[in-house]
């Protein structure tokens, strides 16, 4: 069954077409965009003929047309094809990837710093982030303002100092250097949103010329070792 996103929200614009995605400026609260779709193909049957070599599979252009598949398949297939034709022609690098998990981040117990975590993006240059999921457990959003930046926190504030252990001076550039800065703990009673199936979506990205807070999101726990397959960049 899949999810469908949520309909025009303060925060959160659906729109029809590829054009209207990349062109519809963020403002205000809103930093998500969604092209809204429901799509049609066997995107499983795709899943089902990558060999993982490991954890995150990268599915090319050329093993992806050269794959002997169904007429269900051959569908799918040209969905993602199209799909990232139309971002590559926008400037964009999309990857397809065959994901069976992710690796995770326990090199301090308590703040993780892995994709599992709630986590907004950072790029030095203005850019954003689109994300599709075709088949798999699917990625959540959540409102900035029903979440809290992790080292706005006192208790876990006062063990990142305990790790940093030097001079005042230098406490906010440590946390900046190890990407402490880009984790947001979910407040109580928030609702996240989930992006659904199919929908290929826009998220506000932390950079210099950004008029908009980042979107807040996080990769979803596999379910039952079903890999997920995600079109990012």
């Amino acid at each position: 069954m899949q999810i469908n996103p949520p309909q025009s929200m303060p925060q959160f614009l659906t729109l029809n077409n590829f054009q209207d995605l990349v062109s519809t400026p963020f403002q205000g609260e809103i930093n998500a965009i969604c092209w809204k779709r429901e799509l049609v193909g066997d995107f499983a049957e795709i899943v089902n003929k990558v060999e993982p070599s490991e954890n995150i599979t990268i599915l090319d252009e050329d093993e992806l047309r050269e794959m002997h598949l169904s007429k269900q398949g051959q569908l799918a297939r040209d969905i993602l094809l199209n799909d990232m034709q139309l971002l590559t022609a926008h400037g964009a690098a999309p990857v397809l990837n065959v994901i069976q998990y992710y690796e995770r981040d326990d090199s301090f117990p308590f703040f993780p710093t892995d994709v599992y975590s709630y986590h907004v993006d950072r790029s030095p240059v203005p850019t954003d982030t689109f994300l599709c999921t075709y088949f798999g457990e699917s990625s959540d959003i959540l409102p900035n303002s029903e979440a809290i930046q992790k080292i706005q926190i006192p208790e876990i504030r006062a063990e990142l100092q305990k790790l940093y252990n030097g001079s005042a001076t230098g406490f906010e550039a440590f946390l900046i250097e190890n990407f402490f800065d880009l984790h947001y703990q979910a407040l109580p009673n928030a609702s996240p949103i989930n992006l659904g199936r199919g929908h290929l979506w826009r998220l506000a990205v932390d950079h210099p010329e950004s008029k908009v807070l980042p979107c807040v999101h996080r990769a979803p726990v596999e379910k039952n070792e079903q890999p997920r397959l995600l079109l990012i960049c």
